[in-house]
Order: C-alpha cells, then sequence, then structure tokens
C-alpha cells in the first residue's frame, strides 16, 4: 500500500520539484504577434469623429461569454482577416502587413500611417479569434476563444475542468502551427519545467492534448471488443436461472 501510494503521487500530484527560493519565469513577458488567418476588429477613432467613418468597418455581433469571462462559439463575421502573407486590406490605407507583429507595433504602424489624414488618430486592435483547443482526458474538453488573447497552458487546463484522474501529467502535447508547419511540444506538468516551457503561453490555434493512462486504454479497448459477448452471456445466465426457479 505504501509503494502504491507513493508511485500514484508521482503520477498525479503537479509540480514536485522542491526549490528553497521562488522560480522565475523567464517567458513571463510573452507578447501575442499576429499570424496569418488572425481575424481582427480595428477600431479607428479621432479628434473629429466624423472624419474617421471611412476608416472604420463595422463590427456586428460578439461571442456569447460565459461567466468566467470567457467564450465559446463562433467569432464576429465582419473585421480583417490577415492573408497567407500577413497583409490585411484596410479602407483608405490600403495593404499593410501586419504579420509578425505584436499589437504595440502594428498600433503604432497605423498610427503613424493615419496622422496623414486625422488629427491625433488611436488605434484599437483586438484577435477576434484568438482561439485554444483542449481534447482527450479533461473534464470540459472543447475550443474556447481567449478575450485577452493571453492564457498559459496551466489557466488552459483549469478552463476545461483539469484533467480526469486518468489522465497522463507528465506527457501532455501541445500542437502549435509555425509559419505553417505543425511543430510538437511535450510538457511535464508534474515538474516546474513547464514553467520555463516555450509552451507555458499558449498561442492562438493551439491544440493542447491529454491522452488517457493504459489502465483507461484498456479498459474502453475492453469493453469495446467484448462488451457485447458479457452482456449476451449474462442474459443467457439470467434467463437459465429463471426457468430452472419457475
Amino acid at each position: 500500500m505504501l509503494l502504491s501510494s507513493c508511485g500514484t503521487h508521482k503520477r498525479m500530484v503537479y509540480f514536485q520539484t522542491e526549490h528553497q527560493d521562488s522560480t522565475e519565469v523567464q517567458n513571463s513577458q510573452y507578447t501575442p504577434t499576429f499570424k496569418p488567418d488572425d481575424f481582427l476588429s480595428i477600431i479607428i477613432t479621432a479628434n473629429d469623429l466624423e472624419s474617421v467613418t471611412p476608416f472604420n468597418f463595422p463590427i456586428i455581433g460578439t461571442p456569447q461569454t460565459t461567466q468566467s469571462g470567457y467564450s465559446s462559439g463562433s467569432p464576429a463575421k465582419l473585421g480583417y482577416l490577415i492573408d497567407s502573407e500577413g497583409i490585411v486590406n484596410l479602407p483608405i490605407l490600403g495593404k499593410i502587413k501586419l504579420g509578425g507583429l505584436s499589437r504595440t507595433q502594428a498600433t503604432d504602424l497605423l498610427e503613424e500611417k493615419l496622422s496623414s489624414y486625422l488629427k491625433n488618430p488611436v488605434v484599437n486592435i483586438q484577435i477576434q479569434n484568438y482561439k485554444i483547443t483542449i481534447l482527450g482526458d479533461v473534464t470540459k474538453p472543447g475550443t474556447f476563444t481567449i478575450p485577452n488573447e493571453r492564457i498559459t497552458i496551466l489557466e488552459a487546463i483549469g478552463l476545461s475542468g483539469d484533467l480526469d484522474i486518468t489522465g497522463v501529467r507528465n506527457n501532455i502535447l501541445v500542437i502549435r502551427d509555425e509559419e505553417g508547419v505543425k511543430k510538437q511540444y511535450r510538457v511535464d506538468l508534474t515538474t516546474d519545467q513547464v514553467l520555463s516551457s516555450p509552451v507555458y503561453y499558449l498561442e492562438q490555434n493551439d491544440v493542447v492534448y491529454v491522452e488517457p493512462n493504459s489502465a483507461k486504454r484498456s479498459q474502453g479497448t475492453f469493453w469495446r471488443s467484448s462488451g457485447g459477448i458479457i452482456i449476451s452471456l449474462t442474459s443467457l445466465v439470467i434467463t437459465t436461472i429463471t426457468l430452472i426457479v419457475k
């Protein structure tokens, strides 16, 4: 029983690495950058409100939000889609490359270009389809839209209701699209190495997969292959006992 308890502790408990001092997270300054297929809401304001009308594209509808502040479902249908070359086509300004830029960099770029047309322009940019997908052995798998465009893998797991008791905690898979190439990362939640992982902060369209342990996989395979036979035999035994008793 003692050996079993120790083994269970190692498999189930998060952050088992012991430190006397606090651990610094090297990537705590993570800032998302715009990527192809990002769907942007770009709202422009200035001192003269009427003068900004030609520069704005109307945004209609917003996703339904939950009490936690997160949302699920389809994003707004109107906005600016970044193409495969990182370019958006804006009214008056024309084609501008925003791919690879952070929000601050893109805002500064647009405000500089708008200054030729408007007095004191202010630009607000938001990714409408910033979402992550969580699959596998979790309580609530699904795709979630992230309103603040910043989420850690730990927050994502919490958003999905945490791993099931049978979820493998030391081999979490994160699939990420990097310049058109799908890359896979493995994360061990039972150590503090996750805090310095390149996927500690998730990026838009990341997919997190939690595999079930061997016991659950075996159980699922067993019932799919033998469940019908067991039910038939049980029914036969009950029927036979009923006939004998009568």
